[in-house]
């Protein structure tokens, strides 16, 4: 009839019964069209998520999304190695997530002591940088810091103890005890 070449399941003037009982391509677009036609490889802006299973025309994704390695067509076993992707990408975040905290907890029981040069009144010739910290932190626990995760607001250029706050991950902080003393 009239407007049977649209297969979209979104037009309300086609129903089931009209789409399977017309010849040629449209039974096919019927038995697919309860499945998703795309996963989503990375995130797109107006569409979802990576991993996202999303409705699209079959051209949008055969000349748009394929092209650009957006998406990919969307099959029983690509949805199950999506679904297994997006498993094993949590669970790698969550065990990050769990050590960042076993780090952390390790950081704040840690007193890092600094040796460094000092005059009569405690003053440091020269200062104790967030390279310093940082190192300290790898001699003391064998734990990698990058220098700008260590927050200090300025140099500590005098002798006592300072408390430090080193981020370990994104949003997992740790409060460093360093003791700053004089070189004997």
């Amino acid at each position: 009839g009239p407007g049977s070449w649209r297969s979209s399941t979104t037009c309300p003037k086609i129903g089931s019964s009209a789409t399977t009982a017309d010849a040629g391509g449209t039974a096919t677009a019927t038995a697919t069209a309860d499945m998703p036609e795309a996963i989503l490889l990375k995130d797109v802006e107006a569409l979802g998520e990576r991993g996202d299973v999303i409705d699209v025309s079959p051209g949008y994704l055969r000349n748009y999304l394929i092209p650009r390695k957006l998406a990919e067509p969307a099959t029983r076993g690509s949805i199950e190695a999506a679904k297994q992707r997006m498993e094993a990408a949590e669970r790698a975040q969550r065990e990050a997530a769990a050590r960042a905290e076993e780090n952390a907890a390790l950081l704040t029981r840690t007193v890092l002591t600094i040796r460094q040069q000092a005059g009569d009144d405690g003053r440091l010739f020269g200062s104790v940088t967030t390279q310093d910290i940082a190192d300290a932190i790898r001699e003391a626990r064998g734990l990698r810091v990058d220098k700008r995760k260590v927050h200090l607001d300025e140099p500590i250029k005098h002798v006592g103890t300072h408390m430090v706050v080193v981020e370990v991950a994104d949003g997992v902080t740790a409060t460093v005890k360093t003791m700053v003393v004089e070189q004997a």
